[in-house]
């Protein structure tokens, strides 16, 4: 499987540093290095009314990202709480 780039839009960034405890951001950031070798990883799913952007679950946040098959690179959008993310 090819490996693909990862970027992390500067907005993500901030909501990461917001997560409440050390421990859920490790899980977080160990789930967003995952991505760079399988992106459509167990647990992922497509989200309604978007072309490439998909979601994954770690305990009670979400990490919204996008695809790009043609050059390999995935983008990291949105990192929150499962009550806010979608929002």
């Amino acid at each position: 499987m090819a490996s693909y780039k990862l970027s992390i839009k500067p907005s993500a960034g901030k909501e990461l540093e917001a997560v409440g405890s050390k421990a859920d951001r490790t899980r977080i950031i160990a789930k967003i290095s995952a991505l760079a070798t399988n992106t459509r990883q167990h647990g992922s799913e497509k989200l309604a009314g978007y072309d490439d952007r998909y979601r994954v679950r770690q305990g009670n946040y979400r990490v919204v990202y996008e695809i790009d098959d043609a050059t390999s690179h995935v983008t990291i959008y949105k990192i929150g709480h499962r009550r806010e993310v979608y929002r």
